[in-house]
């Protein structure tokens, strides 16, 4: 994975995406294809922005049965996409069928890099204790999860960029950390609650970051997207 900056691309359509890219200039960046663009323009805005240059993240953090993830994982596989997920929840059984779903569907091609989402940014410790029944600390659930991800075949996991040491301690260095929640210094935090800032994941060791408001909703985009990469360079 050569890139460390996934630009999110959380608009509505192909229109206000391709007028926002173009209108800024941000050419051939890695993007990030979400569950809002996806299922609005489906598998075409992939093919649109891989002829425009972009690697892609497709994030729609899948979570089903294991025949249906593999069989929804071996057509994604043809999309040439760069890395793609699922739920580190729906279990080690689900993980290996994503795996293998995207072995078999990526046939003599690169297969696209499996994630484990661990657990989502916006949740805190009350969430996990009292609604989903889950205890201990969010550092020791994103740790258990990110092993049972890479004991599936998983080639990395998304988490924030507070718990990546701990799980690179556990995992090791060559098993991908990528972290959403990025803020840039004089942003809001919004709905996400584990944010940092590209300097802090890349001290905790992270290999990429996704980064969507603090550069779409900024003054200048292309600057911010600058400050970003500035950031994670120094």
């Amino acid at each position: 994975m050569g890139n460390p900056i996934y630009l999110a691309l959380d608009f509505n359509d192909w229109q206000e995406t391709e007028q926002f890219l173009d209108k800024h200039q941000l050419d051939r960046v890695a993007v990030k294809v979400g569950m809002e663009l996806f299922y609005h323009e489906g598998p075409d805005v992939i093919k649109r922005l891989r002829d425009r240059g972009h690697d892609i993240f497709l994030d729609i953090k899948l979570h089903d049965i294991p025949t249906t993830i593999y069989k929804a994982m071996k057509n994604i596989a043809k999309l040439d996409v760069e890395l793609t997920n699922v739920h580190g929840l729906g279990g080690g059984e689900m993980i290996r069928a994503a795996k293998a779903g995207l072995l078999d569907g990526a046939k003599n091609s690169k297969p696209p890099e499996l994630l484990a989402v661990t657990l989502l940014t916006s949740m805190q410790k009350e969430v996990l204790e009292q609604e989903l029944n889950i205890q201990g600390s969010i550092e020791d659930t994103v740790t258990h999860l990110a092993k049972l991800a890479q004991d599936n075949g998983a080639d990395g996991v998304v988490c924030s960029a507070h718990e990546v040491r701990a799980l690179k301690a556990i995992c090791g260095r060559a098993f991908l950390a990528v972290t959403p929640g990025i803020r840039l210094l004089n942003s809001d935090s919004d709905d996400q609650k584990r944010v940092a800032t590209p300097a802090l994941a890349k001290r905790n060791g992270a290999d990429a970051l996704v980064i969507g408001r603090s550069i779409t909703l900024a003054e200048d985009p292309k600057q911010a997207y600058i400050i970003a990469k500035e950031e994670w360079n120094a």
